[in-house]
């Protein structure tokens, strides 16, 4: 009897064992894209750099915590591959794709579950359309072989702007590389110039160019896929901040209306954060940029929330503002009622062949009549919202895969699929007072289309919309204590 439970026992075992080998098979690839549409993109690649140039992308490190890993930017863009420290090479004499792959990390996978690797060579070219697939180590010896040996191949282009890998915008990523290298206890290169310097020394023949200005024109240019990726986005962020007006009222914690935005971000299947959520009541909104979310709500202030996910690789970018007791002041009523005005505005001069100026100056002119016989708070409020008509912030910035994405929106002429944000804004400096209200626009054949249009922007839909109990009130916060320090050993 004990033999045959000790069989039984093994035959157990093997079923394990072999659940555990088709867990580790089942691989991960994104869905959201086919093949063809990266072909098209690495087509583009090729058509810029020209036929006697090559092109080689380096893509995100990978992680050394318990942090997910994210792939760069720019390399999913060209491959949709997700696997850490590979390479993608595109020779534009073939012209041909080549992926360069770790081996197959199987420690890391037993805890993991499959990560694409060389071994799986036909499977990633199937899935990808690269032509082959290559080791890390193959890299060198290509590199000399493709561009050095006949026919020569002496430009290599690589992105030398900074990668964005998470919640990481470029312009962000310069600003503090800039206070980098002006400390002289840090000063280290970035990634890009390091790498810069490894092809510099190791194959010196080639005239090292930047890819980084041709891939922030295509990506300028949203596919419709791209775009239904960001509509996606937009709704979810929608759907926060709506949940977060309905948790407003005054003593809840700015935290707290973070919390239930993020609640909506995960159940929605977005990865996390698009950008640090800025989330300030009263004078806290006046800083812009506030990110540390710890002050409670007073009654009699307007709070500001402007937050988006990540959520497969594109986020959004939307910014409501509303009275944390539920009810608009005179006052407040008249300035949001402006900037809601100002929005609609700005979305009505935005089409295809005009330029952000254009727009612009037309809007101001319709909100120059729109102040006649109005009245307002004070005449500070009144000098502010004059002010606003000559201000060239309403017309704001990309969006895409990073909150302020790569490419120009502002001095060209817009096109079809171009993806930005107006964000009509106004301060009262002796109030310390911002009001502003940010949408994402998408150009359209014809016209523009306000993705963020169904999230409440009158006085009226915000003012019903906090009267229905939200996430915070459903399931408040326990009081947790603070540890009594006296009673420490």
């Amino acid at each position: 009897m004990k033999t045959r439970w000790i069989a039984a026992g093994f035959v157990v075992l093997l079923s394990a064992s072999a659940s555990v080998v088709r867990a580790q098979e089942t691989h991960y690839y994104q869905a959201d894209f086919p093949k063809e549409e990266f072909l098209q993109r690495r087509a583009t690649v090729f058509a810029k750099i020209g036929d006697n140039a090559i092109a080689l992308v380096q893509g995100a490190k990978g992680t050394a915590d318990f942090n997910i890993f994210r792939q760069s930017n720019e390399f999913y863009y060209l491959s949709g591959i997700e696997t850490p420290h590979a390479y993608l090479m595109l020779d534009g004499r073939s012209p041909t794709t080549t992926l360069y792959l770790p081996h197959r990390d199987a420690e890391r996978e037993r805890n993991e579950g499959k990560i694409l690797s060389v071994e799986d060579e036909a499977l990633v070219k199937s899935l990808t359309g690269v032509d082959a697939v290559r080791s890390i180590e193959s890299l060198s010896l290509d590199l000399v072989g493709k561009g050095l040996v006949r026919p020569l191949a002496l430009q290599l282009f690589t992105p030398l702007s900074p990668a964005e890998t998470g919640t990481d915008s470029r312009d962000e990523l310069l600003n503090e590389q800039a206070r980098v290298s002006s400390n002289p206890w840090d000063g280290l290169a970035s990634r890009e110039a390091r790498f810069r310097a490894l092809l510099q020394a190791r194959v010196p023949q080639f005239e090292v160019r930047d890819l980084s200005p041709i891939l922030d024109a295509m990506r300028n240019i949203k596919s419709p896929r791209e775009i239904a990726m960001i509509r996606r986005a937009t709704r979810i962020a929608g759907m926060a901040i709506i949940e977060a007006m309905r948790s407003t009222e005054p003593g809840v914690f700015e935290y707290q209306l973070d919390a239930a935005a993020k609640y909506v971000f995960y159940l929605h299947g977005a990865r996390g954060d698009g950008y640090a959520s800025i989330i300030g009541g009263g004078s806290n909104a006046y800083l812009g940029h506030y990110f540390r979310k710890a002050d409670r709500l007073k009654d009699g202030d307007m709070v500001l929330m402007d937050y988006a996910p990540d959520y497969r690789y594109y986020t959004s970018d939307v910014t409501r503002m509303w009275p944390v007791n539920g009810a608009y002041s005179a006052g407040q009523r008249a300035l949001s009622d402006f900037i809601l005005a100002y929005r609609d505005a700005l979305l009505r001069h935005i089409r295809p062949g005009v330029t952000s100026d254009f727009v612009l100056d037309s809007a101001a002119r319709d909100m120059a009549r729109y102040l006649v016989g109005k009245r307002l708070d004070n005449p500070a409020h009144l000098q502010a919202v004059t002010d606003s008509l000559k201000f060239r912030g309403h017309f704001q910035h990309p969006v895409g895969m990073a909150v302020h994405d790569v490419g120009l929106v502002r001095g060209v002429k817009l096109q079809p699929g171009m993806v930005f944000t107006i964000d009509p804004m106004i301060w009262i400096h002796g109030e310390r007072l911002y009001v502003r209200m940010e949408d994402v626009v998408v150009v359209t054949e014809d016209g523009a289309e306000n993705l963020s249009a169904f999230v409440p922007a009158t006085t009226t839909e915000i003012e019903r919309t906090m009267k229905d109990t939200g996430l915070v009130q459903f399931r408040p916060a326990i009081d947790v204590p603070a540890p009594d320090l006296h009673d420490s050993p």
